[in-house]
C-alpha cells in the first residue's frame, strides 16, 4: 500500500519560489561572461592576439584542428588545457589586471604563440 503523499505547507512552496528568485540572477550572470574562441590549427593559434576585459572572469574556448592533441598553456595566470584532435574545451580565467599575458601551444613551442591583451 502507497502511503498518502503529505500536504506542502505553504511556507515551503514560499521559501522555494523565494530561494528559486534568487538563484536565476546567478544563472544569468554566468551566461554573461565573456567568451573568447581560439582554434589551434597548422601548429598555430588564431588568432594570436585576443583583447579582454581587465578585472573581468572570461572564458576561455580552445577547438583543435591539428593532427595531433595540443596544450594550451599560460605562465601567468597559470593555465592548462590539453584539448585532443577535434576536440573543444573551455576554461575560465580570472580577472586579469590591465596587461600582456602571453601563451603558447606545449606540443608546437616555437609556432604556437600567442597573448592576452587586457585594457
Amino acid at each position: 500500500m502507497i502511503p498518502a503523499s503529505p500536504m506542502i505547507p505553504a511556507t515551503a512552496l514560499a521559501a522555494a519560489f523565494a530561494f528559486g528568485a534568487l538563484a536565476a540572477p546567478a544563472v544569468a550572470r554566468a551566461d554573461e561572461m565573456p567568451t573568447f574562441e581560439v582554434v589551434a590549427e597548422n601548429g598555430r593559434f588564431m588568432p594570436e592576439t585576443i583583447e579582454v576585459p581587465a578585472n573581468t572572469r572570461f572564458r576561455l574556448q580552445l577547438t583543435n584542428r591539428n593532427a595531433g592533441p595540443e596544450e594550451f598553456e599560460t605562465s601567468a595566470p597559470f593555465k592548462e588545457l590539453v584539448v585532443g584532435p577535434g576536440v573543444t574545451r573551455s576554461t575560465i580565467f580570472p580577472p586579469l589586471k590591465p596587461g600582456t599575458y602571453p601563451f603558447f601551444g606545449e606540443f608546437h613551442h616555437d609556432t604556437a604563440k600567442g597573448r592576452f591583451v587586457a585594457k
